[in-house]
């Protein structure tokens, strides 16, 4: 299969505390990856720097084999990368199809005329097509949940990133949202999901990747992964 990312002994440090121990990780085309690991593991900050929110102190990032590592971050979106964010972030006195007509817009430096039937499509898809004209502002969780992922993919992704998309939902949404990511990740999309709702993780991923302190501890085959002694000793906190 082909490589669309790779990170090759990717260093990131803030002061003495260091987020990211030289990480070295592949993500083929096509792909859905699930990355786990306790609070701190630096999940997050290695999504920044995949996207070019945070600058890397060393190593290498490529994308379909480009170097994009001192890339900024919204010429990485036009390339083909994108993400949602842990805590929804809409832009709320804009209706939902707006939201997505500006995602469209700047992140893939479309023009609206040529965007509008998309946009409403990702929206059937995504569940929000009947709520296109609500302000962003006033929806559920679930749908903001919604929100993230649908503007994510009007910017066209080749890969996206999934960060903690399920946390805080009910078990009955937590179902229905993996739905939706099974549904986009079948339309050819690569998908890095981080999430600690596990199941909903194991529900979609055929590889798990695992975080501790910055460093990547483990990675394969979903199952034997969670078997793992390592891994269940730092989700127990005791060994096993």
């Amino acid at each position: 299969m082909t490589t669309l990312l790779a990170l090759d002994r990717v260093r990131k440090a803030y002061g003495s505390l260091v987020v990211a121990q030289d990480v070295s990780l592949a993500v083929a085309e096509g792909e859905a990856l699930g990355i786990i690991g306790p609070n701190g593991a630096g999940k997050t900050t290695l999504f920044a720097l995949i996207t070019g929110a945070v600058a890397a102190d060393a190593g290498r990032i490529t994308l379909d084999g480009a170097d994009i590592t001192r890339m900024p971050a919204q010429r990485r979106c036009v390339a083909g990368l994108c993400r949602s964010h842990q805590v929804p972030q809409p832009f709320e006195k804009l209706t939902v199809f707006e939201n997505l007509l500006v995602a469209a817009c700047f992140g893939r430096g479309a023009r609206e005329a040529d965007i509008r039937e998309g946009c409403a499509e990702i929206l059937e898809r995504t569940g929000l097509l009947g709520k296109a004209n609500r302000l962003g502002g006033s929806l559920t969780l679930l749908d903001r949940k919604r929100l993230e992922m649908a503007r994510a993919l009007a910017t066209a992704p080749r890969l996206l990133l999934l960060d903690e998309i399920a946390g805080g939902l009910t078990e009955g949404e937590c179902a229905e949202l993996v739905e939706t990511v099974r549904a986009v990740h079948r339309s050819g999309i690569t998908l890095v999901w981080i999430e600690h709702i596990v199941h909903a993780l194991l529900a979609v991923v055929g590889r798990l990747a695992v975080l501790n302190f910055g460093r990547l501890i483990a990675e394969g085959e979903p199952r034997a992964v969670m078997d793992s002694a390592e891994v269940r000793d730092i989700y127990l906190g005791s060994p096993v």
